[in-house]
């Protein structure tokens, strides 16, 4: 997949979730580990989403590419996140958005709580 399928990805996960009543905090907020793509909130709910694009499924689905070690290096970019905003009394969860532009047809699947 190329950055530019990528950020498309992203902007249309962004839309979605706005759709949705989600306000969007940030989006790339990188640290020295890595990058989250974005990070929302809904309701008293800090949501750090993963969003993944691929054009076909040939090599699986897009959730599927979100590993335990990806998994691991999200949740310590979402640590260094609450501890730098010092964020008390919220929920946080963990969410993927697959994005699969197939065709002219684009589909969308959140999963909330996926890790």
């Amino acid at each position: 997949m190329n950055k530019k399928t990528g950020n498309y990805g992203e902007a249309l996960s962004k839309k979605y979730l706005i759709d949705k009543g989600y306000f969007i905090i940030a989006t790339n907020y990188r640290t020295k580990v890595g990058e989250i793509d974005i990070i929302a909130q809904k309701d008293d709910i800090v949501v750090f989403i993963e969003v993944k694009t691929r054009k076909n499924s040939t090599f699986g689905l897009p959730r599927e590419s979100v590993n335990f070690k990806k998994q691991s290096t999200i949740y310590i970019i979402a640590q260094q996140y609450i501890q730098q905003k010092k964020l008390k009394n919220m929920s946080f969860r963990f969410d993927v958005i697959e994005v699969l532009l197939m065709r002219d047809q684009i589909q969308i699947n959140h999963i909330e709580n996926a890790f």
